[in-house]
């Protein structure tokens, strides 16, 4: 009976190899569509976006999650880059900053054509599919970026914007972040106010990808009851697992399930595990959960890269997908499942945000109130109840009659 006990270890180690393997193998036709890197953060802190500088290179780049080598070894196909600014920045230069980080996305294709191919829709990430490159887009993380103006939106857009995250860790005038739920902050807009409803609208109608990533439960709710569109997280995890804020609750998942949404899982270990320490097989139960409660098709990657102070072990880099999507087939996912969380899911959300689009209608054009605005910054062209500004010819008569008549019983 014990004759064969020493070859264990070695079937465990071939069992082992033959779930890598097979991860591999799908993903040289099926790579991984991450929704959230903050490797241009990184670049702006290290380099002041100095891409050309030698310290720079992305193909040795060193201290960082990722870099040329390690999205090649991660089979890495289309990565939603964060065009992110901090919520300090808010009511001052946020614009301002977004742009930049919009433009050094842009300059990182420019500057390294053969591995990256800046794209603006599905049809652009199948096309670098197809060319082995990493299909790079833009998600700008925080409303606060579009300084609550639906131009500004709709200029990002323009730029290539096609996702934008609702809220970072800060309110905006017209909708409430995850740390209302905490107690830390409170609720302005209870989810979403009037105006963040029209922001909502004119995602929808320029095809822009809702993300709730960062959010309140108020706004996860509002928004995904208001949007014709599915919507994403693009980087948050399962808050049965970890109950951690950031986290998407249970009835939260059920409403993604309603509405074809999709939760790309986040690795860091605050939202993993709880704890400062936390493993990939902790990140597949993630996976597993929310494949559980919305649905195969509502499971997605989100890593985080970049952002985060603390990873799993066993998911320290961008090259550690393969073994991620091993331990998905260990857990018997389907393969079909697997190339669901790989790349399908994303692509069947961004498809149906495409074709929900409808640019021949007329874009929203109803300013946010003043009053929910913070002035002290700000000029208030277009706000402004000057006469001379706004009068109409009656109008003006009727002041100049006055005048003359006063002038007359002076």
């Amino acid at each position: 009976m014990w004759t064969g006990w020493w070859l264990w270890p070695l079937v465990v180690v071939c069992t082992a190899d033959q779930f890598r393997d097979n991860a591999l193998r799908l993903m040289q036709s099926t790579p991984v569509i991450d929704g959230h890197n903050d490797l241009p953060w990184q670049l702006l802190n290290k380099f002041n976006n100095q891409l050309q500088d030698p310290r720079a290179n992305l193909t040795s780049l060193n201290g960082t999650h990722t870099n040329i080598p390690k999205l090649k070894a991660g089979f890495v196909g289309a990565q939603f880059w964060s065009a992110y600014t901090p919520c300090d920045t808010q009511n001052k230069d946020s614009v301002k900053r977004t742009l930049e980080q919009i433009d050094v996305i842009q300059r990182m294709c420019q500057l390294y054509p053969e591995t990256f191919l800046c794209v603006t829709d599905s049809a652009g990430i199948r096309q670098a599919f197809r060319e082995g490159k990493v299909a790079s887009l833009v998600g700008v993380e925080g409303g606060h970026s579009i300084d609550s103006s639906l131009g500004v939106l709709r200029a990002l857009y323009h730029l290539g914007m096609r996702y934008l995250t609702l809220t970072h860790s800060c309110n905006t005038p017209w909708a409430d972040n995850w740390l209302v739920d905490t107690g830390k902050d409170e609720a302005q807009s209870q989810g979403l106010s009037s105006f963040g409803q029209s922001v909502v609208k004119e995602m929808n109608r320029l095809g822009v990808i809702i993300d709730l990533a960062h959010v309140s439960v108020a706004t996860m709710e509002a928004a995904l009851q208001l949007s014709k569109a599915p919507v994403v997280f693009s980087h948050s995890s399962a808050y049965s697992l970890c109950h951690h804020r950031r986290n998407v609750p249970d009835h939260v998942l059920q409403l993604v399930k309603q509405t074809g949404s999709l939760v790309m899982v986040n690795f860091y270990n605050d939202y993993v595990s709880c704890k400062a320490e936390a493993n990939l097989s902790q990140v597949a139960d993630h996976l597993d959960y929310i494949k559980k409660v919305a649905g195969a098709e509502a499971v997605g990657f989100g890593g985080d890269y970049d952002g985060v102070s603390s990873l799993p072990s066993g998911l320290e880099d961008v090259s550690k997908y393969p073994d991620l999507v091993a331990e998905l087939l260990r857990r018997q996912w389907t393969e079909a499942e697997v190339r669901g969380a790989l790349a399908e899911n994303l692509l069947r959300v961004f498809e149906a945000v495409e074709q929900a689009s409808d640019h021949t209608q007329p874009p929203g054009e109803e300013p946010i109130p003043l009053s929910q605005l913070e002035a002290s910054c700000r000029t208030k062209y277009g706000y402004s109840g000057a006469p001379s500004l706004h009068l109409q010819p009656r109008a003006v008569l009727v002041s100049l009659v006055t005048l003359l008549l006063s002038l007359y019983l002076l």
